[in-house]
């Protein structure tokens, strides 16, 4: 069985980067799939994943082509992961076309062996437009949008019944607890204490100097608004990437869901502003030096494709202007701790922290900045001039 070498992954900019994992070989993919008599016989592996957290890989067997996933232990535990395939088998039984996630012959979705953590899917059905696009890239066109913010609302409306705990896993879960309370730099220093790599990193800096102006004018104006926010287990990561489609063309609707990697118990709103964040603004252009606006016919058309599945008033839409600025932020903290700690690279610690957390939230004190926030205001106040279709 042939293999292919994964040398490179997408990094916290344009440029690729060297993987902080080994690339899935033909030994692992076999060991692992003995285990899944239902899978066959694995004869090659056709494609890997450039995603940075995990390693993994398409593999065809002599019945069928599964996609494998691998991740260290500090990452995701069997325990862990299983936490977010509960919540998409939930989703599946709801209609949302969600990749279906393998059991072995013990039953077990999540699978122990040694160091690492492995996870086998059926493979999704729909074109992967997006296969090498970049986070915090845009959408190929309006309509596109419009589906992805009709999916998510779709999507939002089957988790609503869904019960389960936040999960327990440590390391990069994008969530908003850090913000959550009515005293978020205490909250923000607890969490640093309690997590050594954050303490470690963010004790060489002046952090609290530099981050609390930024985000404590946003909180003051959030917090009275979180309480009308009904607990929602939400996706996360809501990217063209993670998303199959139905055609290759402009207006190619959604036909698939991928990567649940980052779900967690939060609330609808912060999935809907992450998505905007995901996708609506050019950031690896401005941490290249750039200055470019916000893609704002995105904004709408996403906003408008999830208000067509899924109520949003005038007041969610004045939430999610004092959400955007600050939506990152734990992830961002996730991150750190996971560069510092995990992988043991303090330069993309560096980058998490100055370019991501820094720097996307002082974005928004600026006038690109400023110009998505208000026109987000509009839509939420429409003139019979502003008003736009």
């Amino acid at each position: 069985m042939a293999a292919l070498k994964a040398l490179n992954a997408h990094g916290l900019g344009l440029e690729p980067v060297a993987a902080d994992w080994p690339a899935l070989s033909a030994d692992d993919v076999t060991s692992l799939l003995s285990g899944y008599g239902q899978v066959g016989t694995p004869l090659d592996l056709s494609w890997h994943s450039p995603r940075p957290f995990s390693a993994a890989c398409l593999v065809r067997t002599n019945a069928k082509t599964v996609f494998v996933k691998r991740h260290h232990s500090r990452v995701r535990t069997p325990a862990w992961l299983r936490e977010e395939h509960r919540f998409m088998a939930h989703l599946r039984t709801r209609d949302v076309p969600v990749t279906q996630v393998l059991a072995n012959r013990e039953g077990q979705t999540a699978v122990a062996q040694g160091e690492w953590t492995y996870e086998v899917h059926a493979a999704a059905e729909g074109h992967d437009l997006y296969r090498d696009a970049l986070s915090w890239t845009p959408f190929l066109s309006e309509a596109q949008a419009w589906s992805a913010g009709a999916s998510l609302a779709r999507l939002h409306r089957a988790a609503e019944r869904y019960q389960a705990p936040a999960r327990q896993a440590e390391v990069l879960l994008a969530n908003f607890k850090l913000l959550a309370g009515n005293d978020p730099a205490a909250d923000l220093r607890t969490s640093v204490r309690r997590t050594p790599a954050l303490a470690d990193y963010l004790g060489q800096r002046d952090w609290q100097d530099e981050l609390l102006p930024l985000l404590l004018p946003w909180h003051r104006e959030l917090q009275p608004r979180l309480a009308r926010q009904p607990p929602l287990w939400t996706h996360n990561d809501w990217h063209g990437s993670n998303l199959l489609w139905s055609t290759e063309a402009d207006n190619a609707q959604v036909s698939g869901v991928l990567d649940f990697g980052l779900a967690d118990r939060t609330f609808a709103l912060f999935d809907l502003a992450t998505a905007i964040e995901r996708n609506c603004i050019p950031w690896l252009d401005l941490d290249s030096g750039g200055d470019a606006p916000a893609f704002l016919d995105q904004v709408d058309a996403l906003l408008a494709g999830y208000r067509s599945a899924r109520p949003l008033s005038a007041d969610d839409i004045r939430t999610l202007v004092a959400l955007l600025p600050v939506v990152h932020v734990d992830f961002a903290l996730s991150e750190v701790a996971y560069f510092q700690g995990v992988v043991g690279s303090s330069a993309s610690a560096d980058v998490a922290y100055h370019t991501y957390l820094i720097g996307h939230a002082r974005w928004f004190a600026g006038s690109q900045g400023q110009a998505l926030l208000g026109h987000l205001r509009e839509r939420a106040n429409p003139s019979p001039r502003s008003s736009r279709t």
